[in-house]
């Protein structure tokens, strides 16, 4: 069992004391939390001469960033999604993914996955962030099956529309 977490944005990476938080948040969690660390929040943490403590924690397991599919491969194996991505918020509610996710902004451009129960926002500070993960773990929703962004089978409609248009 693990989390699965990602943090880019600049209004969190920017903000040492937000940055330090998350790495506190992440060390201390109640579930191993698996990584794949942005080049952006990897040179602040290496600025700021963290990288290093960070890499050693025996909860957090610090990953290069991933392609695409092999990202989708643990969005599919992880019990949460900790983020402050947008599109990952997004992805998360797939059928094929069906993950609860741990908004950590302050606010969300998605309010979608948290109106149908997706997401939740937690906020940037550490105990809110434990807060939330510790609540996902202990009393796990039973997520919706279907996606407030579609049914998942967006590229065979295109498919299928394309198909038509060239038909003459």
């Amino acid at each position: 069992k693990f989390a699965l977490a990602t943090a880019h944005r600049a209004e969190n990476v920017d903000n040492l004391a937000v940055l330090k938080g998350f790495m506190e948040a992440f060390a201390e969690a109640p579930i191993p939390i698996v990584y794949p660390m942005h080049p952006r929040t990897k040179k602040r943490l290496k600025q700021n001469q963290t990288y290093a403590k960070i890499k050693k924690t025996a909860n957090l397991q610090i990953l290069p960033p991933l392609g695409y599919l092999d990202f989708l491969v643990l969005m599919k194996k992880c019990e949460m999604i900790v983020t402050d991505s947008g599109g990952i918020q997004e992805e998360a509610t797939a059928p094929c993914i069906r993950k609860p996710v741990l908004v950590i902004r302050l606010s969300t451009e998605r309010p979608e996955a948290v109106q149908a129960g997706f997401a939740e926002v937690v906020g940037v500070e550490k105990q809110k962030i434990l807060e939330g993960m510790r609540k996902t773990l202990k009393h796990p929703k039973q997520l919706p099956t279907v996606s407030p962004y579609g049914d998942g089978k967006s590229a065979e409609k295109i498919v299928g529309i394309i198909k038509e248009e060239l038909a003459f």
